[in-house]
This record gives structure tokens, C-alpha cells and sequence, in this order.
């Protein structure tokens, strides 16, 4: 019998051993390829396609709907009320209930002895069966407990609104990244066809050049510079290329579609130039109350708060009801089932001391939690006084880029005609277009910083381009709704974004 406790106790420690020997494998490039497939599946899956050309709200409909990020948050949005719900569960009572099996190899018997004499007074006998059955259950509810798992929800109930707050925050970044996309996108799409037919023009000028000069027709100094003149104005055009080409990529990523669709935008002929209607001591009110930074900092003060709530609540002794049921097969049992009840007032002393201090980092929680309110409300009132004085120079900077474009336009039309008369040679026409197309991209770039300027404003003050209830989630019903705040705020009535 030894023998074999031995040999299984052996065992039982070579299989603890082997246990504690853990390995990780690395992940199969196969299994890498089907998650890499199945990521872009879902990525793009259930989106309404793209139908005509894309206005500016419809593109920040797409992005409030299907941008990744947005939907990141909408998910942690859901977990933080999952969290205030499970937290909830912690203010019952403990139950618990057990069922099972109890024996021994052999009887469960005893004696009594004298204490004076030191002689067995009783044969050993037993009351207890070798196998039973045994089921309990029992409740325990401390008054205590609870009043701390209250305030602990609480807290979680705050923790979710935290999560509200970055989600707004996201969201009005979500569509001032749009809006800024979108207007370089708009610009991208008006010049890149000009800018394609341009440098196929100044080409075909350095091919006829170049030909003229290994036929020695010509000064080949004049020639070469020539040249080069042409190949600096194509630098230039590739470099105009560069600065707007990948707007289209960028407002594709904010929208969440595929890499390499082809997005058609909504082009207008005409700048309109959005006015500031309302008081910036008003947008500076707005901002301190509604910015999400601030009032993220608002919840984690009540948070803060509350910690100081259940130190003190810790301090006091604890009532405790507890009630169970029990059942025992046992049959030397007169009654084989049965139920107690009882009260108890429990009260850890070393609370008592730790308390103080517990309550002191508590405070001084709240005491930083204020310090960086202010803090932040500084930065936030300096960040709408840079976003009024960026969009007051946006202003002054389009309007000289639209003198300069209307200027540039008439200087071409005048060389187009001195060329046809054949007063100038097409090396001076190409470099009046490139100067005019040069004008007319500033012009466009200068329009969407103006636009993106305007957005930021509003953004800086904590409005929300989006009523707190929609009547639909349809992208068309999204836009609309972003459409109306636009134009409530260009008319200066931001009561909505309250």
C-alpha cells in the first residue's frame, strides 16, 4: 500500500514538473493569411455603395457610419454599459450552493476520557454514516458591502459616460478630418486633369528640343537652356501633383473604402466664403462647458469624489445577515435537513487606522483632478483663440490667392494670343500656364484651409455637428443632419449643439 502511495505521488509530481515546462508556438503564416483575408472582408462589409458623385456631408455621413475608429468606439461604448451592468451584480447578496459526496475508508468513531483519572469513560462509538451526501445553500448580505459596491457603480456608470465623451471627441475629429480631405481632394480632382495635360505638352516641347538640337539647328546654349527650362517647369508640375494626389487616398481611408476606389466628388464653380456670426465670448462659454476633454474631467472628479465616499464608508463597522439551508444523508441524524439564520456586526479595527490616509489620497485625487480642469480649460481657450486667428488669416490669405488666380487667368488669355500671333515662343505660354495653374492650386488649397479653418472653430468651442438623436441611421439621413447644423451655424444659432 506504501508502495503504490509512492509510485503515485511520483507521478503527480513529474506531471507538476512537465506542467511548468510552457512553450509558445509561433503563429502559422497560413493562419496570418486567413485572418488577413477574413479582416478584409468585414472591413468593408454591409457599406451602402458610393452613387454619383460625393458631396462634403455625404462624406462625413460615410466616415460618422463606417470609419474603423468611429466603430472602436461605439464598441468600447458598449462595453463600459456591459461593465455598469456587471457592477451592478455586486450590490446582492452572496449565495452560494454546494452539492456532493462525503465518505472515508473507514468509520468515523470516538471515546471520551477523564480528565481526573485519565480513563476511558465511553466505548468509541460513531454518529456519522462512512458515505453521505451532502447539499448547502447560503446567503450573505453585508450592509457594508453593499454601500461600497454602490458607490463602485456609480463610479462605472461615470466611467461610461468617460467613454461617451471620447467618442464625441472622435467623431469631431472624424469630420474635421473629412472636411479637410475632402476641400484637397476637391482641389486634387479640379487641377490634376490640367496638370496631366500640361506636362504632355511640356514633353512633347523638350522631345521637339531635343530633336532640333542633335540635328545642330539652332544655338545649342539657347537649346540647352531651353530645356532646362522645360524641365524645371515639369518638377514643378510633378511637385503640384504630389501636394493634392494623395487627398483622394486619404478621404478614401476616413471613409472606409477600399484602397484604389475610384471616388467622384461634387465640384462647385463657385467660393463661398463663410462668415463667423457668432460672439467668440460666447463660443468660449460653449467651449468650457461642452469641450469632451472637460467634461471627461468633470466625471473623473465625481469619481474621485466617490473614492473619498467609500474610504469613509469603510470606516464603519459592518451588518452582516446571513441565512442557508443544509440537507446531510447522514441517518444518525435526527433531522437530516435543516435551515439557520443569524446577524453579526463585523469591523475590521485596522480599517481604522488606514482610513485617514486612505481618505487623504482621496482628496488630494480630487484636489488634481480640479488642477487639471483648469489646466486644460487654458489650453482649450488658447486653442480657440489660435482657431479664430487661423481662420481670420485663411480669410486674408484666399482672397489675395483668388486676386492672383483671376490675374494669372488674364495674363494667360493675353499670351495665348501674342502665341498665335506668334509674338512669343511656347516656352514663355507654357510657363504663363504653369504660373496660372500654379495660382489656381494655391487658390484651391487656400479655399480648403479656409473651409477647414471655419470647421476648426466650432470644433475648438465642443459644438457637435450631430444632434444627440437621429431619426435613422441611413447615410442620407446622416448627411441631412449635418447639413442643417452647417447652416444653423452659419446663420449663428448653436443652441442645438447643447
Amino acid at each position: 500500500m506504501n508502495k503504490s502511495h509512492k509510485v503515485f505521488g511520483v507521478s503527480l509530481l513529474v506531471l507538476a514538473i512537465s506542467g511548468c515546462a510552457v512553450t509558445s508556438q509561433p503563429i502559422e503564416r497560413s493562419v496570418s493569411e486567413q485572418r488577413a483575408q477574413s479582416d478584409l472582408e468585414s472591413m468593408f462589409k454591409d457599406q451602402e455603395p458610393l452613387n454619383g458623385p460625393l458631396t462634403l456631408h455625404d462624406a462625413m455621413a460615410r466616415a460618422v457610419k463606417y470609419n474603423l475608429e468611429g466603430r472602436l468606439k461605439v464598441m468600447e461604448e458598449a462595453l463600459a454599459q456591459r461593465q455598469v451592468d456587471l457592477a451592478t451584480f455586486d450590490m446582492l447578496p452572496r449565495m452560494a450552493l454546494s452539492a456532493g459526496y462525503a465518505g472515508r475508508d473507514n468509520v468515523s468513531a470516538s471515546s471520551s476520557e477523564s480528565i481526573k483519572t485519565g480513563t476511558q469513560s465511553l466505548e468509541p462509538s460513531t454518529s456519522q454514516d462512512r458515505d453521505r451526501g451532502v447539499a448547502d445553500l447560503t446567503m450573505v448580505w453585508n450592509v457594508l458591502d453593499f454601500g461600497v459596491a454602490y458607490v463602485s457603480a456609480k463610479q462605472q456608470g461615470d466611467q461610461r459616460l468617460i467613454v461617451q465623451e471620447r467618442r464625441r471627441k472622435v467623431v469631431n475629429t472624424i469630420i474635421q478630418d473629412v472636411r479637410s480631405a475632402y476641400w484637397r481632394a476637391l482641389a486634387a480632382e479640379r487641377l490634376l486633369t490640367q496638370i496631366d495635360s500640361l506636362m504632355v505638352r511640356v514633353n512633347q516641347a523638350r522631345e521637339n528640343s531635343q530633336r532640333l538640337s542633335e540635328q545642330r539647328i539652332g544655338d545649342p546654349i539657347q537649346a540647352l537652356s531651353y530645356q532646362r527650362a522645360l524641365i524645371e517647369a515639369t518638377r514643378q508640375l510633378e511637385d503640384q501633383r504630389r501636394a493634392v494626389s494623395l487627398a483622394k487616398t486619404e478621404l478614401a481611408t476616413l471613409i472606409n473604402l477600399p484602397m484604389g476606389s475610384n471616388v467622384s466628388l461634387k465640384a462647385s464653380d463657385n467660393y463661398p466664403i463663410p462668415q463667423l456670426k457668432v460672439d467668440l465670448a460666447v463660443l468660449e462659454q460653449e467651449a468650457l462647458a461642452t469641450r469632451p476633454e472637460l467634461r471627461e474631467q468633470d466625471y473623473q472628479t465625481r469619481i474621485s469624489a466617490a473614492e473619498t465616499r467609500k474610504a469613509m464608508l469603510r470606516l464603519l463597522p459592518g451588518l452582516e445577515f446571513s441565512a442557508g439551508g443544509h440537507y446531510d444523508s447522514n441517518s444518525f441524524l435526527v433531522n437530516q435537513s435543516w435551515a439557520d439564520y443569524g446577524v453579526k456586526v463585523t469591523w475590521n479595527l485596522f480599517n481604522v487606522l488606514s482610513a485617514p490616509a486612505a481618505i487623504d489620497v482621496a482628496k488630494a485625487g480630487e484636489d488634481i483632478a480640479a488642477a487639471r480642469r483648469q489646466a486644460m480649460s487654458m489650453a482649450i481657450l488658447a486653442q480657440l483663440y489660435v482657431a479664430n486667428a487661423n481662420f481670420n488669416e485663411a480669410q486674408r490669405q484666399f482672397q489675395t490667392s483668388q486676386q492672383l488666380a483671376g490675374l494669372d487667368s488674364q495674363i494667360v488669355e493675353q499670351l495665348r494670343n501674342r502665341y498665335k500671333a506668334q509674338g512669343i515662343g511656347e516656352l514663355e505660354l507654357i510657363q504663363g500656364e504653369l504660373n496660372a495653374l500654379q495660382a489656381n492650386l494655391q487658390r484651391d488649397l487656400s479655399y480648403a484651409e479656409l473651409r477647414n479653418s471655419y470647421g476648426q472653430l466650432f470644433a475648438s468651442a465642443g459644438l457637435d455637428p450631430l444632434p444627440k438623436q437621429l431619426p435613422s441611421t441611413e447615410l442620407s439621413a446622416i448627411s441631412q443632419a449635418l447639413s442643417s447644423t452647417e447652416i444653423r451655424w452659419q446663420q449663428g444659432d448653436i443652441s442645438q449643439g447643447l
